[in-house]
């Protein structure tokens, strides 16, 4: 069954890989953004004539009335994301992240289905060996967590929602972001030869951003039986520290460098190993590696060269 989806913030690093795969499986596909980062990643669906583009700001409830009237699902993509960003704007990351979500809910109708990421960060500090399941009690301890996870509040008062909560992110996207821990990491051992980590020892959890889309579409295309629940999204064979991603990256760049500062704070304090078993119950399977990941990040790399794609 197709679908007429509206995916605000759609033309960023989740949105590049996402939309494209809604269209090729016909559903009809609508993306709100504000293009703030000068970014053309959709730029090859343009053609499409089931494809729609509309600039303009996800908190504005005028214009979200308008394009939400008509569709049958909405993904809410449009967020400031990562700590660093979210600490430099506050007042974009509280009414981006948490009041336009609000707006969205108010304006939609109960028949409505959304499907929302948040982030697994969410869990703040775990307890050593202890997996972090969906009834984990939440305790994010950055900007960036805390709006999200309210935001999580909102939609799941809507028993037309689902929440997936994501892992860290990693891989190639049209739209890249290089400032993700994977992707960094890898491109700090291409690029510098060497990392300094600080905190070597926290541990989370990690998934690809393909899996990321196809999680969605595991959704849209499981929501009667999924809906009205939170679910973790990640590979349950990378619940790793930074330290053993590094080697992980190690052995396909082998002049990688690796140095643990004796001193020194990781900004974003996270520290939890997270299970995965709920969304898997339901029949998803990830499908891409850390190393199948971090090869196609090494050819990336042969193209990318430059920061400009950091949201820092």
């Amino acid at each position: 069954m197709n679908f007429n989806i509206l995916i605000t913030g759609g033309a960023g690093y989740l949105g590049s890989v996402m939309v494209p795969e809604l269209l090729k499986l016909g559903h009809k596909v609508t993306v709100l953004d504000t293009f703030m980062f000068g970014q053309n990643s959709l730029s090859d669906v343009c053609h499409l004539d089931n494809f729609s583009v509309v600039k303009g700001d996800a908190r504005d409830k005028s214009l979200l009335k308008s394009l939400t009237k008509d569709k049958d699902i909405v993904i809410p993509l449009a967020a400031l994301v990562g700590a660093p960003l979210c600490n430099r704007d506050m007042i974009g990351t509280v009414t981006t992240n948490r009041d336009a979500i609000q707006t969205l809910s108010d304006v939609l109708s109960k028949e409505q289905r959304v499907l929302m990421p948040i982030t697994n960060s969410g869990y703040g500090v775990g307890q050593d060996g202890i997996y972090c399941t969906e009834e984990t009690p939440l305790n994010p301890i950055s900007t960036y967590g805390k709006t999200k996870v309210e935001a999580e509040e909102i939609i799941l008062q809507r028993e037309n929602s689902i929440s997936f909560r994501l892992a860290t992110v990693f891989g190639m996207s049209s739209r890249m972001r290089l400032d993700l821990l994977v992707n960094d990491f890898t491109y700090r051992a291409v690029n510098d030869g060497f990392i300094v980590i600080f905190e070597g020892h926290f541990k989370r959890n990690y998934i690809h951003i393909r899996d990321v889309a196809n999680a969605f579409i595991h959704g849209i295309n499981n929501f009667e039986t999924m809906k009205g629940e939170a679910y973790n999204v990640g590979l349950s064979d990378a619940n790793l520290s930074k330290l053993e991603l590094c080697e992980i990256i190690k052995k396909q760049v082998p002049n990688f460098t690796i140095m643990e500062a004796e001193i020194g704070k990781d900004p974003d304090q996270r520290n939890y190993i997270v299970s995965n078993e709920k969304i898997e119950a339901t029949g998803f399977k990830p499908k891409f590696s850390l190393d199948i990941g971090i090869k196609v990040l090494l050819k990336g790399y042969t193209i990318i060269n430059n920061s400009k794609f950091s949201n820092v």
